[in-house]
This record gives C-alpha cells, structure tokens and sequence, in this order.
C-alpha cells in the first residue's frame, strides 16, 4: 500500500528579546574629582575590548576616563582559521554580522546607550566632554550609535573605515552636531578610497564638516596620531 508523503512544512521564524552578560572595560578617571573627559571606544572584528583598551593607556588620566564595551558576540579565533579550537586559541568579539542586522544594530545601540547610562549615573558635576572611537568594524557601530542613540558626543573618531551607507534618518543632524574625524592609514591594505570618495561626496552634500587625518602605517591605531587627536579638542 502507497502512503502519501506530507508536503514539507514551511519553517517559521520567531524572534525574542533575552538579556546577556556583556564586558565593559575602563581605565583612567580616578582622581578626587568626576573625570572631565570619557572616550567611548568600540574595537574592530575579532578583538578583546580589553586587549583593544590597552593600546589607548597612554591617553589614561585622573581626569579622563577611557571606557571600552566588547561585542555581544564571541568566537574561538582557530589557529589557521580551520579545524577545531584549542584550549589555547585566543577569543574574540564582533559587533554584528549581516544575519538579522537589524536585530543586532537595534540590541547593540540599545546596550551602548546602557552603558554610557551606568557608566555616568551618579554624575552631580558638568557635564562631561565625550568621544566616541571606533577603529575598523567599530567604525560603523560607532557611527549608528551617535545616530540612532540619544548620547551628546563632542567628537566622533572614525579610525580605519567608512561611514556605513545606511545611515537613518536623523544621521545629518547628529553628525553635524558632532566634530567628526576620519582617520586613515596610507598602508591600510583594507582602504577603499571609492567609499572614502562617496563619503566626502555624502558630508558634502549634507553640509557637515568632517576633518580627515592621516598616518604612514597600515590598518592600525598608530599611538603618536592617536596623542595628536586626543590633544586636539576642537571647538
């Protein structure tokens, strides 16, 4: 006797909110006082947000304090990129990948948002002078967030990468109300000048001024340019 196969059913997607344990790392900011200065840093594909923290300790004072949140996303770094990990390969985190990125954006926003609200809660003072960093991969994260979020940022250091094509709407004004800065490396073998060109083209037409700053090395944080910026408080 013949039996009829069922049609395959379709699959379903749901999705839910959960909450995570994520890392936030800091340095600096421990004088008498509350710190003058906090540098939000965002660190590129596949870092630590400690190891990332720890290029930035010459910029560390009592009066300012370097904050560093690490992806919600965390990864064995395979020796070779192939094979099975070892209790000795290495970890590191990323922001978001291009599987449900709307989800991703809207729960990293959100989660730098509660950090930048736990790390000044309590503030009675002024307040206090923000930068916001993003280096490669934490570029676009940085970006969206000054965007999307509701943090007042003195400057925005886009260092090793392109503004993402998607910005919302909302983005021009945000970003004028910001000193932005765009760093680039001469070696960086991941430059792509045809977005630098379409970023230009992009603030040019939205009236927002930018600086750009450049170094000799590749796709890196070059600690003497990285003093230079920090010195250069701007307007």
């Amino acid at each position: 006797m013949n039996r009829r196969v069922p049609p395959r059913a379709p699959l379903r997607e749901a999705s839910l909110e959960t909450l995570r344990t994520a890392r936030v790392w800091y340095l600096g900011g421990e004088g008498p006082g509350e710190p003058a200065e906090i540098w939000y840093l965002l660190h590129r594909y596949g870092e630590r947000a400690d190891r990332f923290l720890g290029r930035f300790r010459p910029l560390a004072s009592p009066d300012r304090l370097l904050v560093a949140p690490e992806g919600l996303s965390r990864f064995y770094l395979a020796r070779g990129g192939k094979g099975r990990h070892s209790t000795g390969d290495r970890v590191g985190a990323s922001w978001m990948t291009r599987l449900a990125r709307d989800a991703e954006i809207r729960d990293y926003v959100r989660y730098l948002g509660l950090v930048a609200r736990q790390t000044e809660e309590g503030r009675r003072g002024e307040e206090p002078v923000r930068t916001v960093l993003g280096f490669s991969q934490g570029v676009h994260t940085a970006a969206r967030w000054v965007c999307l979020g509701g943090l007042r940022t003195r400057r925005l250091i886009l260092w090793g990468a392109s503004l993402p094509e998607d910005l919302p709407d909302g983005a021009v004004g945000r970003l004028a109300a910001t000193r932005l800065i765009l760093v680039r490396g001469r070696e960086d073998h991941l430059r792509r000048p045809d977005a630098e060109e379409a970023e230009e083209r992009w603030l040019g037409r939205a009236g927002i001024d930018w600086t750009v700053r450049t170094h000799e090395g590749g796709h890196e944080i070059v600690p003497s340019l990285l003093q230079a910026v920090a010195g250069d408080a701007g307007p």
